[in-house]
């Protein structure tokens, strides 16, 4: 697998946002096209038992805060922050004065518990993690007739069954951290990231602190397809790969290059992911894109007073719109088969990691718990570090802007 470094979204190799695989096709042009079958072969090849294959696989746990540790670079001095860490003008606490100065409510509490029980662990270098619970989070509630100890971060409930040594564990600490990226550098500013190295165990131990890597240590053998999985898998990589060969280049490289062409498509394709559709027609799909972007345009223009500015707007509408002559449509309609290939790939491959979770997750509703998969999983190239997102979106989306799932924040009433 070549290197995914590029399409981290954020500067300077910050873990602040990742590419979903399939949008690799929209955001990378070619490159990324290509890079996102080749990362897909690799995952296929590591759970048919190759040891070699140049990827790791983590999982997106889903917790709240994103929670920062380490050293300060500029003195040495532990502190804890959250996602500002990497702004213009660095926050970073080292005391609780530093934290009431900045923060209130909850976050407050638990950015304090953090400080308290992180600072005496010899924690070196910055690292980042997922905060799931402190002590008064966590219950007891049976599940299919067996007592688990649950938390319930955001939108997933994590559950273990009280006769485990992992529920000990959990029972008695006062917090409980996932980690997943290690930083280095001189500076806040200049830090780079590193995915899917062992964190937890360069850490001391403490009663006090849950802890677990968000890594998925040697799958290989663990987790390995079946001989059906494998055709079906290796079905959809030869079809997407076909399709790929399908699509000009110059249709790949305009779409990666123009902003607004990017931003258009993006959105157009995100609305079906919050109704929870699957691309089907993808024919249509393409063609209702004119619709959409003349739609846009029109609410824009509408908000315009002068006439100048609604002129200025329509010729920027005119100018995308251009984009759309019958040779594009059909580039369009392949890359949209193109991407629906890789979902189709990337959920078997979902499907079988989450095999692997000793940790039950589920959505809770009001009429009990409901199974559901992890939050996701996070491919990295061995070489050079890069990553991407696999994501079931559709059952996500569901789990997320429902209103039938309770999440972790609501009222209990």
């Amino acid at each position: 697998m070549k290197s995914l470094t590029n399409y981290l979204t954020e500067a300077a190799g910050k873990n602040t946002h990742m590419t979903h695989i399939e949008d690799l096709i929209i955001d990378g042009g070619v490159k990324g096209a290509r890079q996102a079958i080749l990362a897909l072969r690799s995952m296929r090849d590591m759970l048919s038992g190759n040891a070699k294959a140049p990827v790791d696989i983590t999982v997106k746990w889903d917790g709240a805060p994103a929670l920062f540790a380490g050293e300060d670079p500029s003195d040495g001095k532990f502190f804890v922050a959250k996602k500002g860490i990497f702004n213009k003008d660095a926050k970073v606490y080292k005391n609780h004065s530093d934290i009431d100065a900045d923060t209130s409510g909850d976050l407050n509490k638990k950015l304090k518990l953090a400080f308290d029980n992180l600072k005496d662990l010899g924690i070196k270098g910055v690292i980042q993690g997922d905060f799931m619970f402190e002590s008064s989070d966590l219950k007891k509630e049976t599940i299919n007739g067996v007592q688990h100890v649950t938390f319930h971060p955001n939108t997933i409930v994590y559950a273990v069954p009280t006769s485990t040594d992992i529920a000990k564990d959990i029972m008695s600490a006062k917090i409980g951290i996932v980690w997943h990226t290690t930083y280095s550098g001189s500076s806040f500013e200049n830090m780079t990231a590193t995915f899917g190295k062992e964190i937890v165990s360069k850490i001391k131990p403490s009663k006090n602190v849950w802890m677990v890597d968000a890594t998925l240590k040697d799958l290989s053998g663990k987790a390995t397809l079946t001989a059906k999985q494998t055709e079906i898998l290796n079905a959809n990589l030869s079809a997407a790969g076909k399709t790929f060969q399908k699509i000009q280049s110059n249709i790949l490289k305009e779409i990666e290059s123009n902003k607004e062409l990017n931003l258009i498509i993006n959105v157009y394709n995100n609305l079906a992911v919050r109704k929870g559709e699957r691309i089907k027609d993808t024919n249509k799909h393409a063609k209702g894109l004119i619709n959409f972007v003349e739609e846009r345009y029109t609410k824009q223009m509408d908000k315009l007073k002068s006439p100048a500015g609604k002129d200025k707007k329509a010729a920027e509408r005119d100018k995308l719109l251009s984009f759309f002559n019958k040779s594009n449509i059909k580039g369009l309609k392949n890359m949209f088969d193109l991407q629906n290939f890789v979902v189709d790939a990337k959920l078997i491959i979902i499907n079988k990691l989450n095999e692997l979770s000793n940790i039950g997750t589920f959505v809770k509703t009001k009429s009990g718990f409901k199974v559901t998969g992890v939050e996701g999983f996070v491919a990295i190239d061995r070489l050079q570090g890069g990553a991407v997102k696999l994501v079931d979106r559709l059952e996500f989306s569901t789990n997320n802007f429902s209103k039938d799932i309770i999440k972790g924040w609501d009222n209990p009433g």
